[in-house]
């Protein structure tokens, strides 16, 4: 069976998955469409919550970074640090507090707590601003995914994948959407695991990933370890070591911080906690996220690493037993006609994958042209006429799903990964865009326009603000300001600079009040976007932005995708600053927030 009939079956049969799901749960109030009801068990919110927050940048960007990353994969082990400290934050400093509070979304609390329709209507402004953002970044993990294994173009791709988000999510809402993504963790954990395992023990002789990337390396004899070979070749071709140290520690700890405090104010992960049926099911719920996630996280460092090797072997075939440059690369005529080597042939044709041989000589010459002067490729190129690198393109997207092909294995796994990646990105996308149509319908529709509206003409605006929210997301998707996991970076720091301050200051400082909230909410909005219009393009518009992107040009070393926790600093600064120079929030308000923290039916402390 060809590889394409077998793509077909896997993500068709996926799909008819989803979509029976949908119609077996579909929504029939809003409370259903909002909160599932508030009747899902903590181990299935638990995976529906981790399928909800392990994106399209999870499963496909994220170790396509830390494998081709020209600072090396230490540095981009931030997102690994952020993503899962930040699920710590969550799970610890705002999921029960907020399940407590008993409503559906971020707003209402907000709105609720901040006794202002202001704040309200100004935290559905940053929760669409954050939806929408992050959903970029899926609707291009769907594209490109489609783009390679169901040979469309990108934009088809899109197409097809807003159509099937639209049937499930405007259909069966959160009820929906719950139950769909506890089959997408199944079939995504699933795609990333197999091919890994496949993968290391090839490479180490280690079937765990997460053992083989401390093992040896078994093709050279299982005389080095994996990680001394695969810093060997990199440098060798001139290339930074793949383990070398951050150059901008402060950039780092700041991207670092604004990923962990980004994840704990999201709003599509926050409302997935209104859905269990007690306080203690939200922690709980929580604490089987982290093992679900878990299950990818410890993988993907050992699945960037192993790509990035399989690539440079690719290219440098001698390189697998001694020293890559000791034989020739590997030829055009080869990479034609090889059929283990089609992969590259069919990454050629969907323009993210694009090889140049820039000096005629029949061979691709894979070596960082930008090494010094003085090192030993910069004068072995001079001496044998290249005239530059020749594998021009490699989109950090691509490498995770073109992982299997690298590896050789057989097709069943490339379809499965194909499935996965799908997954992956379809489940997040249909949270953002949960979270996009409550706030329109429940937090600006109902809570500020049209406060008597009908359960049935709620539930009917709602799936018309999704349905509009996909429109624009597909519509952005075509032009993303990035690949998918910088993109859901850009969502993550606005999220840091608005949603968490405040959600912490509500929970935990009664002397903050509304001015001080919205103050905080709206300069940590306008200082961080701002920031990333300047050197991303104003609107994420191609071609608007005021600076090149680029380290040289960053205000104190500190890039665009790490402005969300100076933000959020900024935030916190403005609020308590503002709140101390007006009022105190009514007693009433001050009684809730402590309502709030304190576990019901406790008593006061007695003396012994």
């Amino acid at each position: 069976m060809d590889q394409f009939t077998l793509n077909l079956i896997f993500v068709g049969a996926t799909f008819a998955i989803y979509i029976g799901i949908a119609v077996w749960s579909r929504a029939g109030s809003t409370a259903e469409f909002y909160a599932a009801g508030q009747g899902v068990h903590p181990i299935a919110n638990g995976m529906a919550t981790a399928a909800d927050w392990m994106s399209a940048a999870s499963f496909i960007s994220m170790a396509g970074i830390i494998a081709l990353a020209p600072t090396g994969g230490y540095e981009q082990s931030a997102y690994l640090m952020g993503w899962t400290g930040g699920y710590v934050l969550l799970a610890m400093l705002l999921a029960p507090y907020l399940r407590k509070f008993g409503k559906f979304t971020v707003p209402q609390f907000i709105g609720d707590r901040f006794y202002s329709n202001g704040a309200r209507l100004l935290a559905v402004v940053c929760l669409i601003v954050i939806s929408i953002t992050y959903v970029i970044g899926q609707m291009r993990g769907v594209g490109v995914t489609f783009s390679r294994f169901l040979e469309v173009s990108t934009d088809m791709g899109l197409y097809i994948g807003a159509t099937i988000v639209f049937i499930y999510a405007v259909f069966g809402g959160m009820k929906g959407i719950t139950y769909t993504q506890v089959a997408q963790y199944v079939i995504l954990i699933i795609a990333y695991t197999i091919p890994a395992l496949f993968i290391s023990l090839s490479l180490t002789g280690n079937v765990l990933p997460q053992l083989g990337l401390i093992g040896n390396y078994a093709p050279g004899g299982g005389d080095v370890a994996f990680l001394t070979k695969l810093n060997q070749v990199v440098t060798e071709l001139g290339f930074r070591e793949y383990t070398s140290d951050t150059t901008n520690r402060l950039n780092m700890f700041l991207f670092t911080l604004s990923l962990m405090i980004g994840t704990a104010g999201l709003p599509h992960v926050i409302i997935r906690f209104f859905t269990v049926p007690k306080v203690a099911d939200a922690r709980s719920s929580a604490g089987w996220a982290l093992v679900f996630i878990a299950l990818l996280y410890t993988v993907a460092p050992a699945v960037g690493s192993m790509a990035r090797l399989n690539l440079t072997t690719t290219m440098w075939p001698s390189a697998i037993t001694a020293n890559a440059v000791d034989g020739p690369a590997v030829s055009r005529a080869d990479i034609d006609s090889k059929p283990e080597l089609s992969w590259i042939r069919t990454w050629e044709a969907t323009g993210l994958l694009d090889i140049e041989d820039k000096n005629g000589d029949g061979l691709i010459q894979y070596y960082n042209d930008k090494a010094p002067a003085d090192h030993p490729i910069t004068k072995l190129a001079a001496e044998r006429g290249w005239k530059g690198n020749e594998l021009v393109k490699a989109d950090n997207d691509i490498m995770v799903l073109a992982n299997p092909e690298i590896a050789g294995l057989p097709g069943w796994v490339i379809a499965l990964v194909a499935a996965g990646a799908l997954a992956a990105a379809l489940s997040t996308a249909a949270g953002l865009l949960l979270a996009i149509s409550s706030a329109i319908s429940h937090d600006l529709i109902k809570g500020s326009i049209k406060p008597d509206i009908s359960e049935k003409d709620e539930l009917m605006a709602a799936r018309i603000a999704m349905t509009f929210a996909i429109i624009v997301s597909t519509w952005l998707g075509l032009n993303p300001p990035g690949f998918a996991a910088q993109v859901v970076a850009l969502a993550f720091g606005l999220a840091a600079a608005t949603i968490f301050p405040a959600l912490m200051m509500g929970i935990f400082f009664k002397r903050v009040n509304k001015q001080g909230a919205i103050a905080g909410m709206l300069v940590g909005l306008v200082f961080t976007a701002v920031y990333i219009f300047i050197y991303k393009g104003w609107f994420f518009i191609p071609g608007t932005n005021n600076l090149p992107d680029t380290a040289e040009h960053y205000f104190f070393g500190i890039s665009p995708l790490s402005i969300g926790a100076v933000g959020a600093l900024v935030n916190f600064i403005v609020a308590f600053a503002v709140s101390s120079f007006t009022e105190e929030p009514p007693k009433e308000i001050q009684a809730m927030v402590e309502s709030i923290r304190i576990p019901r039916g406790a008593g006061a402390a007695t003396q012994h």
